[in-house]
């Protein structure tokens, strides 16, 4: 039988990981770097995605307990250094556990987690403000012990992402912040190290323009994958689990791996980075042996489609891929309208190219698992929350799996007529509605994409779409109040099939007509070629 070995799934405390015998993916170089390099970190990166146990591996570190780090690379690392495991007093205010949408929630928070410390350093005159108790502990731990203090606080901006359906609570939450994390930099004396983990850069907490000596490693090539789990990473630690998975879903290792890096795999936090798996995800996936969308059922994405449909994006770019410049990248604001920000910081869309000469990002969904989620519950969204009639996607597969396209259209055709009526102005409802015929097309592709190759361009030009499945490549494309022979004939003078026809496959080609007036196809032509 094969030896099943604990996987750190949630587990957030190094100390608890090292002592009961969990799989650690060691990531101590990282930490021996920042503490010997710098003073003042900040990092930003999705939620689940390992900052709380790296957080809690600087904790151990600076408390100087060097037995739970025998075996790693920083044992070996600091061998060397006569001021290595020294016991420092460490501040450590944790927001990840709370839900701050409430009033009072942020301020209860950090009272019990400064009391906590007045207690342990004997201080009994307590001060009425959150900043002054705080520099009181900081000074009054350096005088007992004679040694600077370590302050590491993990989702600094927890408190403003819970409430920010909340206008009036986001902007109390904010000054409560910002009267406390100001003090880091009158305390910078007493301070041996800092380091801030959050998702978001939000640019009106003072911190980032009061703290000029932080250092944001959110994009910084050394430390693109201190968080995350890298494929050789993977394959060093998890190599057990790896095959085990490959056994149970009668796969080889290779076609498991290749797998597994489609679905969870190609979050890129620097240009040409390293790739790194979410590590929630993947293991997940690797004690289950089961490819599901774990991440993504840990939270809902409500606040990002509803960002989303107040911006001018196109849903379509989220796919196609839509570009940014570091600084956007880095600074989110809650009033700004684009949502290119938000999504990368979020984990929704991560770092696939780069232009240089130009100082551009190009981002995309980063794999699998966050693409076919996200538009699941775009769905709802895009149909006005009407799918009592309508998206069936798997009825769809199904279809184009038998090669039934009248079936594949007939639905169309009945999805389109669950959409309500637009109230925009007479002159804005052609632009509505063609806007809801595209839309819809875009989810129902973008979906099929789960049992199907999806392609949506070749060096011929553009379709609205190719889809290849089994034997058979499917090339459809939309006319908006036009003839469906037309459609075809598109199909024909831009040479879409071109492509296929040394393949063998079986191509079938579908013109449609879309009426604005009807507001649904009205007309479809298939051609086997």
């Amino acid at each position: 039988m094969q030896n099943i070995r604990k996987l750190p799934i949630g587990i957030q405390s190094f100390e608890y990981l090292r002592k009961n015998n969990y799989i650690y993916i060691d990531k101590t170089e990282f930490v021996y770097n920042l503490v010997h390099s710098g003073k003042v970190y900040f990092l930003s990166r999705p939620r689940r995605f390992g900052k709380s146990l790296f957080l809690s591996t600087l904790k151990a570190y600076f408390e100087g307990k060097k037995e739970l780090f025998n075996g790693l690379k920083i044992e070996q690392l600091e061998k060397d250094n006569p001021d290595a495991w020294k016991a420092y007093t460490v501040i450590y205010l944790n927001f990840a556990q709370d839900n701050f949408s409430s009033k009072g929630t942020l301020e209860d928070c950090i009272n019990l987690q400064l009391k906590k410390y007045e207690e342990e350093y004997g201080i009994t005159e307590i001060e009425s403000r959150f900043a002054g108790r705080f520099i009181n502990i900081v000074q009054t731990a350096r005088k007992k012990t004679g040694l600077q203090a370590a302050v590491l606080i993990d989702e600094y901006d927890k408190p403003l992402l819970d409430a920010q359906s909340n206008e009036s609570l986001v902007n109390e939450n904010r000054e409560t912040l910002r009267g406390l994390y100001v003090t880091l930099k009158a305390l910078d004396e007493d301070l041996k190290f800092v380091f801030l983990t959050g998702v978001t850069k939000f640019s009106k907490v003072s911190i980032f323009s009061d703290l000029n000596q932080l250092e944001d490693i959110s994009l910084s090539s050394q430390y693109a994958t201190a968080c995350g789990i890298t494929e050789k990473e993977m394959l060093e630690n998890l190599e057990q689990e790896v095959e085990g998975f490959a056994a149970q879903n009668k796969l080889s290792k290779e076609d498991c791996i290749a797998q597994l890096e489609k679905m969870y795999d190609g979050y890129h936090f620097y240009e040409n980075s390293e790739g790194v798996y979410n590590p929630f995800s993947l293991l997940n996936a690797l004690k289950k042996q089961d490819f599901s969308f774990y991440w993504f059922a840990t939270g809902t994405p409500t606040f990002l489609i509803k960002k989303l449909q107040e911006s001018t994006m196109n849903y379509m770019d989220l796919s196609n891929g839509v570009e940014a410049t570091a600084q956007e990248l880095q600074d989110y604001r809650s009033d700004n309208p684009n949502p290119v920000p938000l999504f990368y910081q979020t984990g929704y869309l991560t770092i696939k190219g780069y232009d240089r000469e130009f100082g551009v990002y190009l981002l995309k969904y980063p794999n699998n698992e966050v693409k076919y989620a996200f538009i699941n519950s775009l769905a709802p969204a895009i149909l006005n929350n009407n799918r009592s009639t309508g998206l069936d996607v798997v009825s769809f597969a199904r279809d184009i799996k038998k090669s039934d396209i009248e079936s594949v259209m007939a639905r169309f055709k009945s999805l389109f007529a669950t959409l309500p009526y637009t109230t925009a102005r007479k002159e804005k409802q052609d632009s509505v509605i063609e806007q809801n015929f595209q839309n819809v097309f875009y989810l129902v592709f973008t979906l099929l994409g789960q049992w199907s190759t999806v392609e949506e361009t070749s060096s011929f030009g553009r379709a609205d779409c190719v889809l290849l499945n089994g034997n058979n490549v499917f090339i459809f494309e939309f006319k908006r109040d036009k003839c469906a022979d037309e459609a075809l004939n598109q199909i024909e003078e831009a040479k879409y099939a071109g492509p296929y026809k040394s393949s063998g496959k079986r191509i079938i080609k579908i013109g449609a007509s879309f009426s604005t007036k009807e507001r649904n196809l009205v007309e479809w032509k298939i051609v086997e070629e």
